[in-house]
């Protein structure tokens, strides 16, 4: 039996990936076999075609780390899903395909009520935030967070979660219709940080104590600018670099301020402990069934225009996040 997979032979763009027909895969022990009905997009699905990020498959290999759909088969030894099951899975690659295999342990049921495409919009940027908030930054009800990207996958997750949490929420991000689209997810105040007076907005919004918390998947000025406007002992979380520079800190600004930097690398940590995928993806369904976060309707794209899908995200012109709809 074939099936339509996206396959890259070299490092190149989305462009140069090619549609082809190869066998679909059996399920090995303590796997699961996905019918897919939507394949979530990552920025680092581009990152990863071009050879830039940290984990290179070897060629020719299906980038896409998590998928939505119906379970097809099961391999030896899993018995807590079932043939026709609706599930969400995170995958780790190969996931641009018309099926797609996963551990049972990073496979989870579909929230009652939640469509398909939005359980392939969830995992990896709610995983991430719910890990930032909770497990590193320790948001409590009350504080100030403060979330860049707020248009972002990463960033609307965040509002949602930090919203969830009791934290009262400022966003930035770069145009009006970003602006009003982070607001609907709940952040309190959103501001252009295309403009650095967003610097002086946040400290006259905090009372002039500063963000509390800030949560920063851009890096680059944004990490340098968050630095003035973070509150004594706040904590700066760590998220990734998305403006393509790695920044630095004095260590005087940390000791002065009492500041916290915080590392927030999910899929690390979610590797070396098997179980915690599991218990966070309980909670946020609980939040789910609650109304404490909400995803919204991904962006969708048939398979056979993932290039053009990547390419959009990669020039920005995604709110939320994009699916791929199979």
């Amino acid at each position: 039996m074939a099936m339509k997979a996206w396959r890259v032979h070299a490092w190149g763009e989305p462009e140069t990936m090619s549609l082809e027909d190869i066998p679909v895969p059996e399920p090995g022990p303590g796997q699961v076999r996905i019918r897919n009905r939507a394949a979530g997009l990552n920025f680092f699905d581009i990152l990863q075609v071009q050879g830039k990020y940290q984990i290179k498959p070897p060629f020719p290999f299906t980038p896409g780390a998590e998928v939505a759909g119906i379970v097809d088969a099961v391999g030896r030894g899993v018995a807590d899903f079932a043939i026709g099951q609706p599930v969400l899975a995170i995958t780790h690659g190969a996931g641009l395909a018309e099926y797609a295999l996963s551990r049972a342990d990073m496979t989870f049921p579909v929230p009652g009520g939640m469509g398909l495409a939005e359980a392939a919009a969830l995992p990896i940027v709610y995983h991430t935030s719910y890990f930032a908030l909770r497990d590193r930054a320790a948001v409590q009800p009350g504080e100030w967070l403060l979330v860049h990207a707020g248009a972002s996958g990463v960033g609307v997750s965040a509002i949602q979660i930090g919203r969830a949490f009791g934290a009262r929420v400022i966003a930035t991000a770069g145009d009006p219709e970003k602006l009003d689209f982070a607001k609907a997810q709940g952040a309190e105040h959103a501001l252009s940080y295309r403009d650095e007076a967003w610097v002086e907005q946040v400290k006259q919004l905090t009372g002039g104590r500063g963000a509390d918390v800030i949560y920063d998947p851009v890096g680059g000025d944004i990490f340098d600018l968050s630095t003035k406007c973070i509150a004594p002992g706040g904590r700066l979380i760590v998220i990734g670099f998305a403006s393509g520079r790695i920044p630095t800190i004095a260590a005087n600004r940390i000791l002065l301020k009492n500041i916290s930097i915080v590392g927030a690398l999910w899929g690390g940590h979610a590797l070396a402990h098997p179980e915690y995928l599991g218990q966070a993806q309980r909670a946020l369904a609980d939040l789910y069934s609650k109304g404490g976060i909400r995803p919204p309707r991904p962006i969708e794209y048939p398979l056979d225009q993932a290039p053009a899908a990547l390419r959009d995200l990669a020039n920005r012109k995604i709110l939320w996040k994009a699916v791929l709809t199979i």
